[in-house]
């Protein structure tokens, strides 16, 4: 496996690469250290493919998932007849990757009395098969992961301080994916490729959604990530996903939470708000007012149609401030006059409320005729409606 599948070119990750070149050229014991899903078995992987023993077996073994009656069983073999069920000799993961590379998976959940007989293999380097008195010998470069804080264990006596010291010859340390936010876009390209219906492009994400992503912490790490490209490609497959394209309830919580409550960071100049109300570098083109420009199949709405210079002010913020005037001046490309008693936030709101009821009014409170209007998602509408407190009619049913 080429070090290229350590997806990302931030720092964090250009030296945790330098690490694994250097660690697999000894035979010596790894830990791997790290928070579930931030690839650990893609590192312990790595240290095999550049290590000496590439050509023989990489046998990996996941030390929590296996039932605590048939751990021993599991990692050094048994002879026929040892017990009730060993109809024939099997061999343990040690033999299975002898000469290559064994990855004992969350070795922080292995019980005691196994920590015991794993330390005297690593000291002894044979193991004894259930059953038989002759031991083998084996010659095994073992690489151990787990997400626990072993130093921890060790102090409260869940995890042997012997067997500890045994493991952690070579630490090596995998980053959670909040600490290398610059590597998400290359992570969502990779796994937008992965998870891409075999029929159609891989997805693509507008950049108010990467910068979301950017904001999220992602406590699944890389795992999380890999399964929110699945999802959005299963959703959208081939296509471009705007933010409020995708249904609050298949977003991650602390991602759905702040979209209900509308408190999501706003991105950068170049990436408005999404739905956008309006802000000062609001599209405009051939006369024509865009105010979802992450919605390239929406109309856009002309200034004629929403009717802007007839609006009344909204009694919102303080008594000489008029939304709908800025509405006009960003129209007709005027610089808003400073006003440093409004929070940019609240004078964004207040302007996306004067406009949301203005075309409810046009359109007599109809839901899909002013999301029309207004080029927006339904149901984000909605979810606004919803925020504002506005008053709106149910939808009649078509009669076609």
């Amino acid at each position: 496996m080429s070090l290229d599948a350590i997806i990302g070119r931030s720092e964090t990750i250009l030296s945790l690469k330098r690490l694994i070149e250097s660690v697999a050229q000894s035979d010596a014991t790894v830990l791997v250290i790290g928070e579930s899903g931030t690839g650990k078995e893609l590192v312990a992987r790595a240290l095999h493919d550049h290590s000496q023993r590439a050509a023989k077996r990489f046998v990996p073994v996941n030390c929590g998932a296996i039932p605590k009656d048939l751990i021993e069983s599991e990692l050094f073999g048994h002879r026929k007849g040892a017990f009730t069920g060993a109809i024939s000799d099997r061999m343990g993961r040690f033999e299975l990757a002898q000469d290559g590379t064994l990855f004992l998976d969350e070795i922080g959940d292995l019980p005691l009395d196994m920590q015991v007989k794993l330390l005297r293999v690593l000291q002894e380097r044979s193991v004894d098969p259930i059953g038989s008195n002759k031991p083998i010998d084996i010659n095994v470069r073992v690489v151990a992961a787990t997400h626990k804080d072993l130093e921890l264990e060790v102090q409260t006596g869940r995890f042997r301080e012997d067997l500890y010291y045994r493991l952690n010859v070579l630490p090596v340390t995998t980053p959670p994916l909040r600490d290398r936010p610059e590597d998400i876009a290359a992570l969502c390209e990779h796994f937008g490729r992965v998870h891409a219906n075999p029929n159609k492009r891989p997805i693509e994400l507008s950049e108010r959604l990467m910068h979301e992503l950017h904001s999220y912490p992602w406590p699944g790490n890389i795992r999380e990530l890999s399964n929110l490209m699945a999802r959005f490609s299963a959703l959208f497959p081939g296509k471009s996903i705007c933010y409020t394209d995708i249904p609050a309830m298949m977003l991650p919580k602390g991602l759905r939470d702040r979209l209900l409550e509308g408190t999501a960071d706003a991105p950068a100049a170049k990436d408005p708000p999404v739905p956008a109300p309006l802000a000062s570098d609001e599209i405009r083109h051939n006369d024509q007012l865009t105010l979802d420009p992450c919605n390239d199949e929406s109309e856009p709405v002309h200034l004629e149609a929403v009717d802007v210079s007839s609006l009344m002010p909204a009694a919102l913020g303080p008594a000489d401030y008029n939304p709908i005037e800025d509405l006009i001046a960003l129209a007709q490309g005027t610089p808003l006059p400073a006003l440093d008693s409004i929070p940019l936030k609240q004078r964004i709101a207040e302007l996306e409320k004067t406009l949301i009821e203005q075309a409810l009014q046009q359109a007599d409170g109809n839901v899909s005729q002013t999301a029309r209007i207004l080029a927006i998602q339904r149901t984000t509408l909605i979810e606004k409606i919803n925020k504002y407190n506005l008053k709106a009619q149910a939808d009649e049913p078509s009669t076609a």
